[in-house]
């Protein structure tokens, strides 16, 4: 990890959780005691239907709620989607953008995740810009060049550490249960923060980089204990206190 940045870990619950899953985020807030809230930052992003709902919940928790996208617009004829505004009104205080679920099942390009990410500084909410790699992307050798791309197009010229994060999440390792090599996230993680200082300037060196993709108790400390690694965005494991709390002790 960057030794002067506090660390975030961050839960994506995807299309998971109805409003019986707040016993979840209650076991959480319950376990997220003095020692480890003084080590971590820890997050958890639930579907649209429960943002107002968990905010509620995590009111004194210090557990911070965020959302899993948002529109560009700040408001207008846009059915069935969520404003950065609205998303804010609600009490979170982050978006995740350009997950690569979203960039493949709805076709979103990385002037999309821009606007999208625009749209949350916007609002004043952290952006939470997501980059990675396919399979047959890195078995090419073109993982380097594919995410140093993505952070190009996708990260919008105004950002700065207080209001942006940037996940890697290998799109191979997501829900598989596979993971890079430390070495190879230490080496991804590495380019990732050359090209934001390159591109954003020194402040940039501030900028909180997460590994996400098949995170779980069992292989926490040595990712997160990695180079450049600040936190974690985790899928899965995030659905079950027991499973989340134990990612974040790995900070303990």
């Amino acid at each position: 990890m960057s030794m002067a940045l506090r660390p975030l870990v961050a839960g994506n619950w995807k299309m998971n959780g109805t409003k019986l899953a707040l016993k979840e985020l209650a076991g959480m807030a319950e376990g997220y005691d003095a020692g480890l809230r003084g080590k971590v930052e820890l997050m958890i992003c639930p579907p649209a239907t429960m943002l107002y709902l968990a905010a509620a919940a995590a009111l004194g928790s210090r557990i911070a709620i965020g959302a899993q996208d948002c529109h560009a617009a700040a408001s207008g004829a846009y059915t069935g989607d969520l404003s950065a505004e609205m998303i804010a009104d609600c009490g979170a205080t982050a978006v995740i953008v350009g997950h690569s679920e979203r960039r493949q099942y709805h076709r979103e390009t990385d002037a999309d995740v821009c606007a999208k990410a625009e749209g949350a500084l916007r609002a004043g909410l952290t952006a939470i810009v997501c980059v990675g790699e396919t399979r047959a992307e890195r078995e090419a050798g073109k993982a380097l060049a594919v995410v140093g791309r993505q952070l190009a197009r996708s990260v919008p010229e105004g950002a700065n550490p207080d209001n942006l994060v940037v996940a890697y999440e290998p799109v191979w390792a997501i829900g598989t249960g596979l993971t890079p090599t430390a070495a190879d996230v230490a080496e991804m993680h590495a380019h990732m923060r050359r090209k934001l200082v390159s591109r954003l300037g020194k402040q940039a060196a501030g900028i909180r980089l997460l590994y996400g993709g098949s995170v779980k108790p069992s292989n926490a400390a040595e990712l997160m204990g990695t180079a450049n690694v600040d936190g974690a965005l985790v899928g899965g494991a995030s659905l079950k206190a027991a499973d989340f709390l134990a990612i974040a002790a790995a900070y303990r």
